[in-house]
């Protein structure tokens, strides 16, 4: 199913489909959360192609809309694709990272707060970053107090 709507994105996109960008975003696709490079490349159907191959097409898929990247506090980034992102999302859904296991998620679609930009500014790009805990590291919090 990942892999359908992987080659329909790239196909929208008009980037020749190739095997380790069809794999890249039905990785993403799956995953369904941000992931490191690391993350992408530990996969097992992309264990076979070097770094520089992976990155390569990593920013090609960045720089076409197919991937968002979303900086965590580490400093590292994180890559996220969403079958929504075939419908033209080019990620501008929030995100929530937790400061204690260091996972990020994706928040679910919802307006996100308007910033005027002074006019002389170039916009690059847009994040939307939620620190906090989570679930699981809020509970693990709990059953040690007991």
């Amino acid at each position: 199913m990942s892999y359908q709507k992987a080659e329909e994105a790239l196909r929208k996109a008009d980037i020749r489909i190739t095997r380790i960008r069809r794999e890249i975003l039905a990785v993403l696709y799956e995953l369904g959360h941000p992931v490191s490079h690391g993350d992408i490349s530990s996969e097992e159907q992309l264990r076979n192609f070097d770094r520089v191959t992976l990155y390569r097409n990593l920013n090609l898929l960045l720089e076409k809309g197919l991937v968002h990247g979303v900086l965590g506090t580490d400093g590292s980034w994180r890559y996220c694709a969403h079958p929504k992102d075939v419908e033209g999302c080019p990620g501008r859904h929030p995100h929530f990272l937790c400061m204690e296991c260091g996972r990020m998620f994706c928040l679910p679609d919802q307006a996100i707060p308007f910033v005027e930009v002074p006019s002389d500014f170039e916009v690059a790009g847009k994040q939307f970053v939620i620190y906090g805990r989570c679930a699981e590291c809020r509970n693990k919090g709990k059953d040690t107090e007991k």
